[in-house]
């Protein structure tokens, strides 16, 4: 991924996905936000003891910095689900300027321009899915849960089902996240990977002795990803550690829960905008 600051503003993005001129897309840092200590600065969650307010500005400064109308977004209602949700700009400030409409949404997919995607991260998997035949768009949100369910695999199979998508027009991406060099899980987390014969469990999980295992979140989805049918060539991984770059980035674990949050966002552009 690459790193710019716009007005102090910490903004990530891919490359890939940055070379599509009818896309939005971004992901955010502890950088630029008015939050004060321990969620400082840039805190774009609810409900972590942050004021509302606080949050609420900290996604009007984000969305200047980085390009979108905060009018358009609409937010997931993450339960480390497969759940995923079609929206369009009817839910346009779900979840951020009124109150959630629903539980239980850990994916959220789209082909109106008139709506942005949010998710929400602290540690768990960022996946970013572009179809750039029918120029339709999905977040999903995938932790540990998600991607022992395959929540990769779900995002295709529904954006196929809702806008014909198929997987060698799919351009995937897998955001900042804990990576195998800090993520340790136990044996019950580890026995959920291990059932994975097709995609090579020894490839992601690594044990360690005395009932731990190290977890590779990354190549996990990557994998995931690659079994539906989109091209390794399509497939981009970011190997940024959210626990290695706490200072960059919100991690739950280093934190102990003490913490902000970081979103993702992703969104179509209006013709007028082209």
């Amino acid at each position: 991924m690459t790193y710019e600051e716009v007005r102090s503003v910490g903004i990530l993005r891919f490359p890939v996905l940055s070379g599509l001129p009818w896309l939005r897309h971004a992901f955010s840092t502890r950088k630029g936000g008015v939050s004060p200590e321990p969620y400082d600065s840039m805190n774009l969650n609810f409900g972590r003891g942050d004021p509302d307010e606080n949050v609420r500005q900290n996604f009007h400064i984000f969305c200047g910095a980085a390009g979108f109308d905060p009018e358009s977004l609409t937010a997931s209602a993450q339960t480390h689900s497969t759940e995923i949700r079609r929206v369009t700009g009817r839910d346009a400030g779900n979840g951020i300027w009124r109150p959630k409409d629903r539980t239980g949404v850990d994916g959220l997919i789209t082909n109106d321009p008139a709506v942005t995607l949010v998710t929400y991260y602290a540690d768990c998997t960022p996946l970013f899915f572009v179809d750039i035949k029918h120029q339709a768009v999905g977040l999903a949100h995938s932790g540990w849960r998600g991607t022992a369910a395959r929540m990769g695999a779900v995002m295709v199979h529904r954006m196929r089902e809702e806008f014909g998508t198929e997987p060698q027009d799919l351009l995937a991406t897998v955001g900042p996240a804990i990576g195998p060099c800090c993520y340790e899980v136990d044996e019950p987390v580890a026995q959920e990977f291990a059932k994975m014969n097709d995609l090579s469990p020894s490839t992601f999980l690594t044990e360690k002795g005395e009932g731990k295992y190290m977890l590779n979140l990354w190549e996990a989805n990557r994998r995931i990803l690659f079994s539906t049918g989109i091209p390794s060539s399509s497939i981009s991984v970011a190997e940024l550690c959210t626990q290695c770059h706490r200072d960059l980035l919100w991690s739950h674990r280093a934190t102990k829960g003490l913490r902000g949050g970081m979103a993702a966002m992703l969104g179509i552009r209006k013709e007028e905008e082209l």
